[in-house]
C-alpha cells in the first residue's frame, strides 16, 4: 500500500513513462487522421519526454525542487509539434505544484497537480480544441480529487485515474468531427495516456521494455547549408566567472576512489558544469565557479596538480558581447522547411538563417530558440510553414535572451515565401509584421503525397499506394497517378482571382516530369503564370502555390 511518493520514485515514474511512450511509438503515429506518411504524434511526444529524462539525469539533487525544475526545462526544451508543446505544459503545470513538496507527496496533492497541468495546457493554446489532448487531461484532472479524496493507495489512484482517461479518450470522436470520420481517437491523448500508465507500471514494477532514448538533444535540428562557427547560445548574466581546468597525478597512496566521488560532490557545490573523472592514476577536472583557488585546493588533498588552466569568462563574455552589439542589426528572418531547393529559395529571399523540419520532423522550441539566437538582429521573424510547428515556435520565445522573436503564423511553405518577400528593412518591426501577415491571406497552397493506409474521409474511399491531393485541411483529390492528382487538385483549389501557378517539386521527382506538368497546366489555364522549381521535399510530390 503506497500512500506516498519521494523524489526518487518521482524520477522513476518520468523515465517509464518516457520509456513506454517510446516502445508505442509507431503505435500513436499510426493513429494520425490524414493517411498521409508524416504522422508524428507519437514521435514528437517521445522526443519531448527523452529530453525531459536527459535534463532529469543530468540533475545531480534529489530535492522535489530541483528535480521537477529539471523535468520542466528538458520538456520544454524537446518540445516537438503541437501534441510535444502541449504535453511539455502539462508536466509543467504537474512539476509547479510537486516542486513544493518536501520529501514526498500523496494522491491528493497529486490531483491537485494534474489540475495546474490541466490549466497551463489550455492556457499554453491561444483557441484550445476539445476533442484533444486536452480534452483527455482535463477530464482526469476533474476526476482526479475525488479519486483521491477515496483513494489513498496510489495504484489504486493511478488505475482509477486512467480508467476515466480512457473514457475521455474513447468520446474524442465524438467531439471532434475529422476522428470519427477517421474511425480513430485522439493521437495525443493516446500518447498521454502510454505515458500515465508508464507512471502506474514504475510504481507496480511491471517490466515495459527496453530502456529509453535519451539524446535527444544531442543532435540539434540541422541547419541548411550552415557552416558558422559562432557561439552565441547565451549571451546573458555569467553566474560563474572562472573556467578551471587541471589534471590531478601521483595520487596519494592514501587516496581512494571515494575520495575522487566525494571531489565531485565537493566541486558541484563550488560552481556548475563540472566533469572529475579518472581512476587513480589519473584525474581530469572540469568546473566553472567563483572560487577556482578552492577547487585547487580540494584537489591538493587528493595528488600533485598539472596543467592548470583558468580562463575569466566575464571578460571573454564583454568582449563577445561588445563585437555582437556592435554588428547587431535591427530585424531578421527566420525559416523553417525540409528540401534543400525549398531553403535555397528562402535564403535568395534574405531569410538570414533555415532549419530543417517541417512534414516528417518538427523541430522543437529549443531547435527554433537556438536558431534564432545565432541570427544577431533585436527582432527574428519566424516562419513555422507547418501548422504543426506554429506552437512549438510561440513556445521558442521563452527561450530566448536579448531578441524578440514574432512568430508568423505561415502553415505552409508557400505562405513563408509570400511572407519573406514582404520584408522591407527600412519599415518598423509592426509594419513588416502586419504585411507579412496580411500576404498570407494572398496564397492557397496544397500538396500531393501518398496514402500509407485504407481509410475513408471526406467523401473518398482511399486505399494504401493512392496519390492523394490535400490542402491545410482536407483531401481535395486522389487518382492513381501523380499527375492526374496535381491537376484534380488544382481544379478544385483554383479560384478566378488566382493569376500564378506555381509548382515546387520533391527528390522524387525528375526535372523532366515537373516541366511536363507545368506545361499541360499552362494549357489549361492560359490566363495564368505557370512555373515549376525544384524543392527537394521529402515525402510530398509536389508543393502547389496558388496567387
Amino acid at each position: 500500500m503506497q500512500k506516498t511518493i519521494n523524489s526518487t520514485e518521482f524520477r522513476k515514474m518520468i523515465t517509464i513513462g518516457a520509456r513506454l511512450l517510446e516502445n508505442n511509438r509507431a503505435k500513436v503515429d499510426a493513429l494520425n487522421v490524414f493517411p498521409v506518411p508524416d504522422g508524428d504524434t507519437g514521435t514528437n511526444m517521445s522526443l519531448t519526454m527523452q529530453s525531459a529524462v536527459k535534463e532529469l539525469s543530468a540533475c545531480p539533487s534529489n530535492a522535489f525542487m530541483e528535480v521537477c525544475d529539471s523535468v520542466s526545462k528538458g520538456a520544454l526544451k524537446g518540445a516537438r509539434g503541437n501534441s510535444g508543446v502541449i504535453l511539455s505544459q502539462i508536466l509543467r503545470g504537474i512539476c509547479s505544484v510537486l516542486r513544493e513538496c518536501g520529501k514526498e507527496f500523496d494522491t491528493r496533492t497529486f490531483a491537485k497537480a494534474m489540475e495546474a497541468g490541466t490549466k497551463v495546457a489550455y492556457g499554453a493554446v491561444s483557441v484550445p480544441k476539445e476533442g484533444t489532448i486536452l480534452t483527455v487531461v482535463r477530464m482526469m484532472s476533474e476526476s482526479a480529487p475525488k479519486i483521491a479524496s477515496k483513494k489513498k493507495n496510489f495504484e489504486d489512484f493511478f488505475a482509477d485515474v486512467i480508467a476515466e482517461g480512457d473514457k475521455a479518450l474513447a468520446k474524442t470522436p465524438e467531439l471532434l468531427p475529422v476522428l470519427k470520420k477517421a474511425g480513430v481517437v485522439d493521437s495525443g491523448g493516446v500518447g498521454l495516456m502510454t505515458i500515465m500508465r508508464g507512471f502506474l507500471a514504475a510504481l507496480t514494477g511491471e517490466d515495459v521494455g527496453a530502456d529509453v532514448q535519451t539524446q535527444a538533444e544531442d543532435k540539434p535540428q540541422a541547419e541548411f547549408g550552415d557552416n558558422s562557427d559562432i557561439i552565441n547560445l547565451d549571451l546573458g548574466e555569467i553566474q560563474f566567472a572562472y573556467c578551471t581546468e587541471f589534471f590531478i597525478i601521483n595520487l596519494k597512496k592514501s587516496t581512494t576512489l571515494s575520495d575522487i566521488d566525494r571531489l565531485r560532490e565537493r566541486l558541484m557545490r563550488l560552481g556548475d558544469s563540472v566533469i572529475c573523472i579518472g581512476d587513480l592514476e589519473m584525474v581530469k577536472v572540469h568546473v566553472h565557479t567563483n572560487m577556482p583557488g578552492v577547487a585547487l585546493t580540494y584537489a591538493l588533498e587528493l595528488g600533485e596538480l598539472d596543467r592548470p588552466k583558468i580562463e575569466n569568462m566575464l571578460e571573454q563574455n564583454r568582449q563577445l558581447r561588445a563585437k555582437r552589439e556592435a554588428e547587431k542589426k535591427e530585424m531578421g528572418m527566420l525559416s523553417i522547411c525540409a528540401g534543400q531547393g525549398l531553403a535555397d529559395i528562402f535564403k535568395d529571399l534574405f531569410v538570414d538563417r533555415v532549419i530543417e523540419g517541417g512534414q516528417t520532423m518538427n523541430p522543437s522550441a529549443s531547435d527554433i530558440a537556438t536558431a534564432a539566437q545565432k541570427i544577431n538582429a533585436e527582432n527574428i521573424f519566424v516562419f513555422p510553414n507547418n501548422k504543426n510547428i506554429i506552437l512549438a515556435a510561440e513556445q521558442a520565445r521563452a527561450l530566448v535572451e536579448n531578441r524578440v522573436i514574432h512568430v508568423i503564423p505561415t502553415k505552409n511553405v508557400p505562405q513563408g515565401f509570400a511572407a519573406a518577400l514582404e520584408f522591407n528593412p527600412e519599415a518598423s518591426v509592426e509594419e513588416n509584421k502586419t504585411n507579412m501577415i496580411h500576404a498570407l491571406d494572398n496564397v492557397k497552397a496544397g500538396q500531393v503525397t501518398y496514402a500509407v493506409r485504407d481509410t475513408s474521409m471526406n467523401g473518398f474511399s482511399i486505399k494504401q499506394g493512392d496519390i492523394i491531393g490535400l490542402d491545410d485541411k482536407k483531401i481535395l483529390a486522389k487518382s492513381s497517378s501523380v499527375e492526374e492528382t496535381v491537376l484534380k487538385l488544382i481544379a478544385h483549389m483554383k479560384e478566378d482571382s488566382h493569376q500564378v501557378i506555381t509548382l515546387y517539386y520533391g527528390e522524387d521527382v525528375k526535372e523532366e516530369e515537373a516541366a511536363a506538368i507545368c506545361q499541360t497546366i499552362a494549357e489549361k489555364y492560359p490566363d495564368c503564370d505557370v512555373d515549376y522549381h525544384s524543392g527537394g521535399q521529402p515525402v510530398y510530390y509536389y508543393m502547389i502555390s496558388l496567387e
